[in-house]
C-alpha cells in the first residue's frame, strides 16, 4: 500500500471521529408519546428497606387498591431474580392535566395485625417505589447549599411514642414537547417512530407529549374520614389540602381508616427523551474514581518494575550466561547451583489434588469471562437502569455461553498435568459444569428458604427454581461437555524439560509459605477497595451505580496486578527451592477475595449499623460469601494461568543451556577422584603418626592429639568420644576405630567414582540417556541421605551435581 492510500485512511478515520452526529441513549424502552388527556398509569414495585434488605409486595399493607384490582406486571428473569414485583396501582393522571385535591380511597378500618405491621415497617424504614412511564418516583431534598435525591418515600414517620403515615402525596410530571421533524434525533436512526401515536381520537394531530420526569412529595395531612364516607375514588376533596412535607398529622390508631388523597402537576422541561435518566445516573464524586485509578496504577507500576528485574536481571541475565559458556569455562563450573536453577526437574510435577485445581481453573475461567463481557456491555449502555433485570439476564446468559471456554481450558490443564487418559475428559467437564454453580445453588437455597419464612418478594418462586435448573442442566452442563470436547482434541501443552522421577527435598524455611500468599491478597485489595465502596452502597445502600466505564478500567487493573503478584511471587519459592508453586499461584492473587469478605465484614459493622434482624445479617453475609467465592475463583485462574506461563517460558530457556564438555566432564571426575585420593593418604599417615607418638610419648598423648584434632574434623569427632588418654591400648582402638572409618570413606569414594565411570560410559556412546539420567538422580538421593559417610560431602555434591547438569543437558 503506497502512501497516498495511508493518507486517504487516516483522513477518513478523522472525518468519521470528528463528524457530528446523534447518538441513541439504549435504556431498554421506546419513547412513549402522549397527547393531551391521555391517561398515564402508575405502577408500585416492592417496598424497600436498607434497615433489613428484604423488599415485600407493596399491598402486604393497608394501602388502596385499583378498581379493576391487581393485576401483576410481566416481569423478566432479572426481575424475579432481584426481588422485584411490579404490579398496578390506584394512581391515575390525565396527560397535562393539572389536578389537586384528589380523593383516592379510604381504607377499612385498621386491624390490630395491620396496625402492628404497619408501625413494624414504619420502624424498619421501608419505602414505597413508584413507576411511571418506566422512571422511578423520585424525591429531593436541600440540605445547606445541595440537594439530596432518593428513588421512592418513605411509608410514615415516627415521632416520639406516635407513627405518623404519609397519606397525601404531590407528583410533578415533568414532561417534554414531542417534535415530529426531531424524531430521527430523538430515536437515533428514526426506526420504530412508527409505534409513536401522534394523531388524536379525533383524527386532527394534537401536539404529544413524553414524559421525562416523575418526582413526589410525601406529605401527612390530617383528614376527616367521615366527610369522605361517600366519596369516590378521583373525586374532588371537600375542602382544600395543603402539602407541607415539614409537618405530620396523619396519626395511625388501631381501629381507625386512613384516608388517602394525591395532586398533580405537569411542568414542561428542555430535557430530552434520552437524556431522562441523567437524575438518576448521575454520579457524584468523579474525582475519587480517578483517585482509585492513580492508586491502582502506582501499585501496577511498581509490581511492573519488580517483574521487570526478574526478567532482566535475573533470568534473562542467568541465560545469556550460560548460553555465552565456553569450553574453558565449563571445565572450571564446578560450584553449586542455587536458587530456581536446581529444581529445573522438579517445576513440572503434578500437585496435589490436581483434579480440583483444574476444575478450579476451569471455573474461574468462565466466571473471569462473564464478568469481563457483561461489564463491558454494561459500560456501552446496552444495560441500562432503565431495562431492569437486563443486568442479571446477561450475566447469567454469558456465564452459560463461557461454559465452553470452563470445559476446554479445565480438559487441556487436566491433560498437560497428566491425571489421566482422554476418556476421564467427560468426568473433568461434569465437575467444572457442577462445582461452583453447584455452590452457588447450595448458598441461594439456604438464604431463599430464609426470604420465604418472611414471606418476602425476594423469595424465589418454585417455578423459577425449576427454571433455573433446566437452564443449568440442559444449556450449561452440555456446552461445558463441548468445550471439555474440544479440549481433549486439542493438544496437550508440552512441558520445556523432563520432570524427575524421585522428588526433590524441599529445604526448610524460616517463614511459613502460606502466610506470603496470605498477604499477596493486600496488593489487587489496594487497587479495587475505593471503587468496591460505592459497589457495595450502591447494593445495599439503594443508590444507583452506572459509572461502568470506571468499573471496567478497575477492573482490568485488578487482573493486572493479580497476573504480577502471583508471578513474583511464585519466582520467590522458586528461588528458595520451593518447587510447590501450582496451588500458591492459585491462591496468592485468589487470597484478595479473604479481604474483600472482610471488608464485607466491616461495611456491615460500620456502615450497616441500623441493619436489624439475624435473616437480614444472614442475607447480607451469605450474598458476601457468593460474591468473595466467585472472586477467589476468577482471580486465583488469573494468577495460575500467568504463573504456568512464566514457568513454562524460563524453562524453555534452560533447556537450551548448553552441556558441559564431555572433556571437562571427565576432568572434574580425575581431579576428584586424585583429590579424595590424596586426603584419603593423608589421614591414614596422621592416624599413623597417632600411634607412634603415643608409643614414644605417652605422658603427651593428650595434647598432641588435642593439635592433631584440631587439624582433621572426623578424627575429632571420633577421638572426643574415646577414654582416657596415656595408655597405648587406648589409642591402639583410637586407631583402629579411625582405620574403620577410613575404609568407609575409601568404600563411598570408589563408589562415588565407580558410579560416574559407569554413567559416562552410557554418555560416551550416546545412548541409554534416559538411564543415565535417572541413575544420576536416585544416587544423588541416596548420597544425600547418609552425609556422614562421605569425606568432604560438599564436594561429592558439587561433582554429582555437576554430573547430574551434564546428563540432563544432553537428554532434555
Amino acid at each position: 500500500m503506497d502512501f497516498f492510500a495511508h493518507f486517504k485512511i487516516w483522513v477518513l478515520t478523522l472525518c468519521l471521529v470528528f463528524q457530528s452526529g446523534y447518538g441513541f441513549y439504549l435504556p431498554g424502552s421506546y419513547p412513549h408519546n402522549y397527547g393531551i388527556g391521555d391517561t398515564l398509569s402508575v405502577k408500585v414495585n416492592s417496598i424497600t428497606s436498607i434497615e433489613t434488605e428484604i423488599p415485600f409486595s407493596y399491598y402486604s399493607l393497608p394501602f388502596c387498591k385499583p378498581l379493576e384490582g391487581v393485576k401483576d406486571s410481566a416481569e423478566n428473569l432479572g426481575e424475579v431474580l432481584m426481588g422485584d414485583r411490579i404490579e398496578n396501582s390506584p394512581y391515575k393522571f390525565k396527560m397535562h392535566t393539572n389536578e389537586t385535591d384528589i380523593f383516592l380511597c379510604r381504607t377499612d378500618p385498621l386491624s390490630g395485625d395491620h396496625f402492628k405491621l404497619l408501625k413494624k415497617r414504619i420502624d424498619e424504614m421501608y419505602q414505597v417505589n413508584l413507576i411511571l412511564d418506566n422512571l422511578p418516583a423520585i424525591r429531593y431534598a436541600k440540605k445547606e447549599s445541595y440537594f439530596l435525591r432518593w428513588t421512592g418515600y418513605p411509608l410514615g414517620i415516627k415521632v416520639q411514642d406516635a407513627y405518623y403515615v404519609f397519606n397525601h402525596l404531590k407528583f410533578t410530571v415533568l414532561v417534554h414537547k414531542y417534535e415530529e421533524a426531531n424524531v430521527a434525533r430523538v430515536m437515533g436512526t428514526g426506526d420504530g417512530s412508527e409505534l409513536i401515536p401522534t394523531v388524536g381520537s379525533g383524527g386532527s394531530e394534537l401536539p404529544g407529549y413524553m414524559v421525562v420526569g416523575f418526582e413526589v412529595v410525601p406529605c401527612s395531612v390530617m383528614h376527616d374520614a367521615q366527610s369522605v364516607k361517600n366519596l369516590k375514588p378521583y373525586e374532588k376533596y371537600p375542602s382544600p389540602i395543603k402539602c407541607d412535607p415539614t409537618t405530620v398529622a396523619m396519626l395511625i390508631k388501631e381501629n381507625e381508616p386512613i384516608v388517602f388523597t394525591y395532586e398533580v402537576t405537569f411542568e414542561e422541561s428542555d430535557i430530552k427523551w434520552p437524556s431522562r435518566w441523567d437524575a438518576y445516573l448521575k454520579m457524584e464524586g468523579s474525582k475519587v474514581h480517578w483517585f482509585s485509578i492513580l492508586n491502582s496504577l502506582m501499585v501496577i507500576t511498581f509490581l511492573a518494575g519488580i517483574v521487570l528485574v526478574i526478567f532482566l536481571r535475573t533470568v534473562r541475565r542467568d541465560l545469556t550466561r550460560y548460553e555465552e559458556l565456553d569450553k574453558e569455562a565449563q571445565a572450571q563450573m564446578n560450584e553449586e547451583l542455587s536458587g530456581w536453577k536446581l529444581v529445573v526437574g522438579d517445576v513440572f510435577r503434578a500437585p496435589t489434588n490436581s483434579g480440583l485445581l483444574c476444575v478450579m481453573v476451569g471455573d474461574g475461567v468462565q466466571i473471569l469471562g462473564m464478568a469481563v463481557v457483561t461489564v463491558m456491555f454494561a459500560a456501552l449502555g446496552f444495560m441500562s437502569p432503565a431495562s431492569r433485570g437486563t443486568l442479571i439476564i446477561g450475566m447469567l446468559i454469558f456465564y452459560m455461553i463461557l461454559g465452553i471456554a470452563a470445559g476446554y481450558v479445565a480438559v487441556r490443564l487436566w491433560r498437560t498435568i497428566g491425571c489421566g487418559d482422554k476418556k476421564g475428559w467427560v468426568s473433568v467437564s461434569w465437575k467444572v459444569a457442577c462445582c461452583f454453580p453447584g455452590i452457588a445453588f447450595l448458598i441461594l437455597t439456604t438464604l431463599n428458604f430464609l426470604l420465604w419464612g418472611s414471606h418476602s418478594t425476594g423469595a424465589i418462586p418454585f417455578s423459577l427454581f425449576v427454571v433455573l435448573i433446566f437452564m443449568w442442566f440442559c444449556i450449561s452442563v452440555p456446552l461445558t461437555l463441548v468445550g471439555g470436547y474440544f479440549g481433549a482434541k486439542a493438544p496437550h501443552i508440552e512441558y520445556p524439560v523432563r520432570t524427575n522421577q524421585i522428588p526433590r527435598e524441599i529445604p526448610a524455611q524460616k517463614y511459613p509459605s502460606w502466610l506470603l500468599v496470605f498477604g499477596a491478597g493486600t496488593l489487587p485489595f489496594g487497587t479495587l477497595f475505593i471503587e468496591l465502596f460505592f459497589i457495595m452502597s450502591s447494593i445495599w445502600m439503594g443508590r444507583v451505580y452506572y459509572v461502568f466505564g470506571f468499573l471496567l478500567i478497575v477492573f482490568i487493573l485488578l487482573v493486572v496486578v493479580c497476573a504480577e503478584v502471583s508471578l513474583v511471587l511464585t519466582y520467590m519459592h522458586l528461588c528458595v527451592e520451593d518447587w510447590k508453586w501450582w496451588w500458591k499461584s492459585f491462591f496468592a492473587s485468589g487470597s484478595v477475595a479473604i479481604y474483600i469478605f472482610l471488608y464485607s465484614v466491616n461495611y456491615l459493622i460500620f456502615e450497616l449499623k441500623s441493619l436489624s434482624g439475624p435473616v437480614s445479617e444472614a442475607l447480607y453475609l451469605g450474598y458476601s460469601l457468593l460474591m468473595a467465592l466467585a472472586i477467589m475463583f476468577a482471580m486465583g485462574s488469573v494468577g495460575f494461568l500467568s504463573s504456568f506461563w512464566f514457568v513454562h517460558y524460563f524453562e524453555v530457556g534452560l533447556k537450551n543451556f548448553p552441556a558441559p564438555s564431555v572433556t571437562a566432564l571427565r576432568r572434574t571426575i580425575l581431579s576428584f577422584g586424585a583429590e579424595m585420593n590424596a586426603t584419603l593418604h593423608r589421614m591414614g599417615g596422621i592416624s599413623r603418626m597417632y600411634f607412634v607418638h603415643s608409643v614414644l610419648y605417652e605422658d603427651r598423648m593428650q595434647g598432641i592429639l588435642r593439635v592433631s584434632c584440631s587439624a582433621n574434623e572426623p578424627l575429632k569427632v571420633m577421638i572426643s568420644g574415646a577414654p582416657a588418654y596415656g595408655k597405648g591400648s587406648q589409642c591402639e582402638l583410637i586407631v583402629k576405630k579411625v582405620k574403620a572409618r577410613l575404609e568407609i570413606y575409601k568404600k563411598n569414594a570408589e563408589s562415588i567414582l565407580s558410579t560416574c565411570s559407569n554413567i559416562m560410559v552410557k554418555i560416551d556412546g550416546n545412548h541409554q540417556k534416559e538411564v543415565a539420567f535417572q541413575e544420576i538422580g536416585s544416587f544423588l538421593s541416596q548420597v544425600q541421605k547418609d552425609k556422614a559417610k562421605l569425606v568432604k560431602p560438599g564436594k561429592c555434591f558439587q561433582v554429582l551435581k555437576f554430573l547430574y547438569k551434564f546428563a540432563q543437558g544432553l537428554y532434555l
